[in-house]
């Protein structure tokens, strides 16, 4: 989903910390070299000095209103499917809006911020696109013909280079015949022609953890853009899913040159605009912070 930048004294400053390590389970006996999730796989092919601030420096990003969108949509639609399929109506998502709200502030209160301080979003306005996002679902899939077979579905995976592979997937569909559909919500709209890569490679990164889960190659990896009301699918096969392993211990050797040589460079670019540490970044006049003890 899309971010927006605001200025730190604006907005609730969290962790860029990954929840993964509240559901990681220890792999006992095994020296695994390291973990890498493909949310932060693709930080370091961003930017390797983004992939610094948020994975070692771990700076606090400023909650945007367009990621706490994101999570309570999210959330919608993952209690969406606790009820019985002929309730699973536009109308009754709408209604589960604000308990959700509520429900996410209770674990984090500071979502709220995104409605304090001088660079407060319009509250009305910013319920106004959750509704419109939300109803927009319901022109894409029918849920009242869906049964999930998992949801916010933690997995991970060691490689037999002893690099821990982990993530969340939005939803996984099991169709009677055993086929296998990996599904991602995204809030914002679909990318543009060149910028399609991360988004695949996420969804391509989840179905090489669940082939080795699973021993089943995913038939279908599923893309929801709620933004504009798309959806991009991809079928994958062995070949793609070998070269994204490939692919990820490449940029996991990557990673690791870099924290040898302590090389972490900036890579300039459109996303920039988007960056909370944009200020921190030589490529705009600015100066990292020093490197914590050890990292």
């Amino acid at each position: 989903m899309s971010t927006e930048v605001l200025g730190t004294q604006q907005r609730e400053e969290v962790p860029a910390t990954s929840p993964a390590e509240r559901h990681s389970t220890p792999v006992d006996g095994v020296d695994v070299l390291g973990a890498l999730s493909p949310s932060r796989a693709g930080d370091f092919m961003t930017c390797p000095l983004l992939y610094r601030f948020r994975t070692i420096d771990k700076l606090p990003e400023p909650a945007s209103p367009d990621a706490v969108r994101g999570t309570l949509v999210h959330k919608v639609l993952e209690d969406l499917f606790d009820l019985p399929a002929l309730e699973r109506t536009p109308v009754r998502a709408e209604q589960m809006l604000e308990p959700s709200w509520h429900r996410l502030l209770e674990d984090e209160p500071g979502l709220g911020k995104i409605f304090d301080g001088d660079g407060a979003v319009d509250r009305e306005r910013w319920w106004d696109t959750c509704r419109t996002v939300l109803e927009r679902y319901f022109t894409l899939e029918d849920p009242t013909r869906l049964e999930p077979a998992e949801r916010e579905l933690y997995v991970e995976w060691l490689l037999d280079s002893k690099l821990l592979l982990r993530g969340f997937v939005d939803r996984v569909d099991v169709a009677p015949d055993g086929a296998v559909r990996v599904v991602d919500y995204k809030t914002g709209r679909a990318p543009g022609p060149g910028f399609e890569g991360r988004a695949l490679f996420q969804m391509k990164f989840y179905a090489l953890v669940l082939w080795r889960l699973r021993g089943v190659v995913p038939a279908m990896l599923q893309l929801v853009y709620l933004g504009n009301g798309e959806l991009v699918r991809y079928v994958p096969d062995e070949h793609d899913l070998l070269a994204t392993e490939r692919k990820v211990q490449a940029v996991w050797e990557a990673i690791k040159r870099a924290t040898d040589e302590q090389d972490w460079r900036p890579s300039k670019g459109p996303l920039c605009s988007w960056c909370a540490h944009k200020a921190l970044c030589p490529s705009w006049g600015g100066t990292p912070p020093p490197m914590p003890s050890g990292g």
